[in-house]
């Protein structure tokens, strides 16, 4: 290790350090970036003289432009009572005020007891001032001693006395300063760091904030909430837990609780806790060890709990890692995040954990937070499905019950295919013996906007046949990236004596005279074209064939449509792929064929035939985009569950796709929104769609939606913009489109976690996907209407107010307040149900007990059908008996469990074979029995044997003293909950016969979610820090794998659970259905909604 003067001298440039200090052995350095403080841990082999170390302090904060703190160790072999006014020196610095009060003041030490013979008085005073409690601090810290502090001699100063009046003068002048000053502020120097205790001051005053932005991404406390539990008073900087080094003493450190483990020694008299914090900077294992009653305060610490520490950190043998030993323990509030707008804002883009790996967030959870921030509604909208729904709804019914109000807009970010895209654009019809023009063009990128033509190659074809053939190279004036020149094998030098955009684009449109343009993804190639005749002022008006959306349409069993795959399943030849003139030609040939299929297959003989005679083609070959949609009312509710059903069910490829034609057919009660940078409009405008495609697409929206521009950065970081001020020309243009054709523009957050430190959680989540930029996440978080008009306030005050809560406080005024799951129950209908059951069970009692029945037996049957029957029980009471009747006939015995075995009538009529009447005899022969009910029996079953008193044989025990209530409640309105265990090989079986009672299209298999358990979780923490050559304590790693469990992982299906729509109802009315784990070829049909949200 390296002593002060080899540390320091280079860097004074001359200026000395005392002979003492420059001695020093610094055993560690901590760096405070934000405090601009260096702390240096300095190992003595004598007693420093303080006020050298103080001028050292100074001379290397002059050095260093920041603040310098020596701690300085000594060891306890060097302490003496000689060593008390170096350490009074010390503590004088951090209680100024103390002055005088030990002015000739006697000290002596002898078996760790420090006595202080005062002799001017002003115990009262250094006890105020905890001037004890801060030199012991100060003689643990250097002397690695625990020594107790005795005040003796004259305690107390007559109020006369000058001593008295010189120290409470001098308190009195230090006041103001001692008010900057806080419990958790030590080792400052009044005059030098003035200005870091003023906004120390700031700091502990701050309760709320609305903008979570520098050192508020992460949560902070209160720091003057701070109140003592457990130990000593904490004082000292608190810092970030991701700072503390092994061998710090004295450190401060908050964190929120995320596991507390007790563990009692075997003597029985101490406890042993350890308690993982974290402050989402890091996380620390905290222990202690203490007496049993000392450490009673802290076993009331439960995850969540907000602590401040002090402690020293050392490496514990038996946790074999660094663990925070702790001295005191406190506890402390959080700042809360408030949301303070006199109008707030909306969500319309929200997705929670069951966005399958993609979003944290339980629904309940976003709703909450909604409310505390005061937002009258939240939508909420994960990827393809709706299973966030129910959880959401509680939320809401939880906030309703405690007289509160939110509306939650039930809705779903879909993925959308556009299967009535038309493969012809414009007017101009061509019968195929006609002439066309098949072109290719090679570019410097991919957007029209800020790329360049690099190459324009075209063929003429006249009556199926290519007569003529045109090449050109283009000046892009620009350099061709890299990584074109690999694809191309175009380079800046090839270009550079070419003609430029306008001579290129002109002498081709010369070839092509008015003739239909042909091309592979030809929007994309025309675009190019139609931006260069913008460019020179020149009409653009062609008409154009799109061979991409043909080849989807009629080529129903190729793997994809990308030229070169298109030209090997027609077995057209090889040829030199992303070069103009090649593709040109082999475009040509692949046109010439799939006009000759037109024509046999389907009968089409020109061009203006084609988009009216052929589909969209292969959903699973079509592109998708992201879109929100919103249930305006109930009709749109059942609207997105038979979408959601429908993309489960029939479009399912990799996702649920919601085909454009099915949402057309199914738009009623509906709110289309363009959604985010995977929306349709977004990519049509990178891809420099034309204006009036533009406004094609906007136009089926009922909203168009932008972002916050760190969501799509990641088009600056892959090079499609250079900069933020480009990347907002998107939105720029979506607002000029919602102007034109009037339609609302939203801001929204797409929401994929609660709190801008969440982030690392789904960079974990993603990792495991293997999602190559996963530690670049976007700022998907929760916003407050502050934080978003703050994101928007480029766009000026005014228009950021209407895109951030007018317009979505619009939308959510158009949908209802809806339930996604009815209220009340629904049971299917069997008919004479109830009086199948009544008759079953008096027949069965009356065979076991006789007739008339015993008087207890005949009150418990009319009580417990009286209930049944009143609350429209019965058919629940006969579905199941005849499932259990259908098994045992198929000679599979079916077991029951629960609270069923509460229910008499249950027994009676072969559900349960638990007999909850008091115990009693009954003979199988003459019926006599008796019925013990003193209490002195608890079970039937525990009766000694005996023989029926009237005709001598053996008489059966039964009856477990089960009251009724324990199953339909007090009042016997409680719905049923009938468990049944049925053999798993009559499973299936079970199902059938379901079916049969009730109708196919009534009965679904039971749906289950799974999600990343907490093993799971662990795992995927453990794997993305190896990946990145990152290590982390065992807290830490409990912390992020924490954050990552509960997210949806799949979908399956209950193993016994059916679920029965009553006859009068369609499934759409409660959830919509899907195979389960999303296995297109399954038989199986389930519920989309968890088993138990419907129960």
């Amino acid at each position: 290790m390296k002593t002060i003067s080899e540390l320091f001298t280079p860097l004074l440039r001359g200026s000395q350090i005392d002979g003492q200090i420059a001695q020093g052995r610094v055993t560690k350095v901590n760096i405070h970036n934000e405090m601009r403080l260096v702390t240096l841990w300095v190992d003595f082999d004598f007693v420093a003289d303080r006020a050298a170390m103080f001028e050292a302090e100074k001379l290397f904060s002059s050095a260093l432009n920041a603040s310098v703190i020596i701690k300085p160790h000594f060891g306890s072999k060097l302490f003496t009572a000689d060593c008390f006014p170096q350490l009074y020196t010390a503590v004088k610095r951090e209680i100024p005020s103390i002055n005088g009060t030990l002015n000739n003041a006697e000290v002596t030490y002898s078996d760790g007891v420090l006595v202080i013979t005062l002799q001017n008085g002003g115990k009262a005073l250094l006890e105020a001032k905890h001037f004890d409690e801060i030199l012991q601090k100060y003689i643990f810290e250097e002397f690695d001693l625990n020594v107790s502090i005795k005040y003796t001699g004259n305690v107390e100063a007559s109020e006369n006395s000058e001593e008295y009046k010189q120290v409470m003068e001098s308190a009195k002048k230090q006041q103001e300063r001692e008010q900057l000053q806080k419990a958790v502020d030590f080792y400052r120097a009044d005059e030098e760091v003035s200005d870091q205790i003023r906004e120390r001051q700031h700091r502990e005053s701050l309760t709320e904030i609305e903008i979570r932005e520098g050192r508020f991404e992460t949560p902070q406390i209160i720091e003057s909430s701070v109140r003592p539990l457990y130990g000593r008073s904490i004082r000292g900087s608190i810092v970030p837990i991701s700072q503390i080094a092994d061998g710090a003493n004295g450190i401060v450190v908050w964190g929120d609780v995320i596991e507390v483990e007790k563990r009692t020694t075997k003597n029985g008299k101490n406890n042993i806790i350890t308690i993982d914090i974290t402050d989402y900077t890091g996380s620390v294992t905290v222990k202690v060890f203490d007496g049993i009653k000392a450490t009673q305060p802290i076993e009331g610490l439960k995850p969540g709990s907000t602590v401040v520490v002090m402690g020293k950190i050392q490496y514990d043998e038996f946790i074999k890692e660094v663990v925070l030993n702790a001295g005191a323990i406190g506890t402390a509030e959080k700042i809360k995040v408030v949301d303070k707008a006199e109008t707030k804002r909306v969500e319309l883009h929200m997705h929670t954990n069951m966005s399958q790996m993609d979003a944290l967030t339980p629904a309940g959870e976003l709703v909450k937070r909604a409310y505390k921030w005061g937002h009258k509604a939240v939508a909420i909208t994960d990827h393809g499905v709706a299973q966030a729904f129910p959880d959401a709804m509680h939320a809401a019914d939880d906030i309703a019950y405690s007289g509160g109000e939110i509306k939650v807009l039930y809705g779903t970010e879909a993925y959308f295919i556009d299967d009535l895209v038309e493969s012809v654009t414009g007017e101009k019809s061509e019968s195929f013996e006609g002439t066309f023009i098949c072109f290719d063009i090679e570019t410097t990128g991919l957007s029209p906007l800020k790329d360049k033509i690099t190459e324009i190659g075209a063929v003429k074809v006249v009556n199926g046949e290519i007569t003529d053939i045109f090449s050109t190279f283009a000046n892009p004036e620009m350099p061709i990236p890299q990584k074109i020149t690999e694809l191309t094998g175009i380079n800046d030098e090839m270009v550079k004596d070419a003609p430029s955009q306008s001579e290129a684009v002109t002498a081709f449109l010369d070839f092509a005279g008015d003739n239909i343009l042909v091309a592979h993804n030809a929007p994309f190639d025309t675009s190019f074209i139609r931006r260069a005749c913008q460019n020179m002022n020149r009409e653009y008006n062609y008409t154009s064939i799109d061979t991409v959306a043909i080849a989807r349409a009629i080529l129903p069993d190729i793997k994809n449509v990308k030229l070169d795959t298109v030209a090997n399943y027609l077995r057209l030849g090889k040829f030199n792929h992303h070069r103009a003139t090649d593709d040109a030609e082999i475009l040509a040939k692949i046109f010439i064929c799939l006009c000759s299929r037109l024509k046999d297959d389907y009968k089409i003989t020109n061009s203006g035939e084609i988009n009216t005679k052929i589909a969209g083609g292969d959903f699973k070959k079509l592109p998708t985009y992201h879109q929100i949609i919103l249930a305006k009312n109930k009709t749109g509710l059942k609207n997105l569950y038979k979408l959601i059903s429908y993309s489960h069910l029939n479009t399912f490829y990799k996702k649920p796709r919601i085909p454009k034609s099915k949402l057309v057919e199914l738009r009623e009660g509906l709110i289309i929104g363009s959604a985010c940078c995977e929306g349709q409009l977004y990519k049509a405008i990178l891809k420099g769609a034309p204006w009036g495609e533009l406004k094609a697409i906007a136009s089926f929206y009922d909203y168009l939606e932008i972002q916050p521009s760190g969501n799509n950065a990641f088009l600056i970081r892959n090079g499609t913009f250079k900069n933020v001020q480009e990347l907002r020309e998107i939105d720029k243009t979506i607002i000029r489109l919602g102007k034109e054709l009037n339609k609302p523009v939203c801001a929204t957050c797409d929401v994929h976690f609660i709190d801008p430190h969440c982030a690392e959680y789904r960079k974990i989540l993603q990792a495991a996907l293997k999602f190559r930029d996963a530690d670049n996440q976007a700022p998907l978080y929760f916003r407050t209407t502050a934080e978003m008009l703050k994101e928007f306030e480029w766009l000026g005050r005014e228009k950021a107010y209407e895109v951030v809560v007018t317009n979505p406080n619009k939308i959510a005024d158009l949908c209802e307040n809806i339930r996604p799951i009815p209220e009340g129950t629904f049971p299917p209908y069997i008919e004479g149900a109830q009086e199948q059951l009544i008759d079953i069970t008096w027949k069965r009692a009356k065979d076991k007990y006789g007739d008339p029945l015993p008087d207890i037996v005949q009150k418990r049957l009319e009580k417990e059908l009286n209930s049944i029957t009143t609350y429209g029980y019965s058919v629940l009471y006969m579905t199941a008996q005849k499932l259990v009747a259908d098994s045992e006939a198929h000679g599979y015995l079916v077991g029951s469990r629960g609270s069923v075995g509460s229910s008499f009538v249950a027994t009676m009529s072969g559900i349960s074979e638990v007999n909850p009447l008091a115990p009693h005899y009954v003979c199988p022969k003459c019926k006599h029995s008796e019925f013990i009910t003193d209490g002195s029996v608890g079970s039937g079953f525990d009766l000694p044997p005996k023989d029926c008193p009237e005709c001598g044989t053996l008489m059966d025990r039964d009856g477990h003293e089960i009251p009724f209530e324990t199953f339909l409640g007090f009042k016997g309105d409680k719905v049923p909950d009938i468990d049944l265990n049925f053999s798993g090989e009559y499973q299936s079986k079970s199902h059938r016969y379901t079916e049969e009672l009730f109708g196919k299209n009534n009965v679904f298999k039971a749906g289950t979610i799974s999600t990343v358990a907490e093993k799971t979780a662990i795992g995927f923490a453990k794997k993305y820090l190896e990946e990145r050559g990152l290590s982390r304590n065992k807290a830490e790693l409990k912390r992020l794998a924490k954050g990552c469990t509960g997210v949806k992982r799949t979908t399956g299906q209950h193993p016994g659970g059916m679920v029965v729509v009553p006859a009068a109802y369609e499934v759409y009315d409660f959830t919509p259905v899907q195979h389960p784990a999303d296995d297109p070829d399954s038989d199986i049909i389930t519920t989309h909604f968890e088993y138990h949200c419907m129960e």
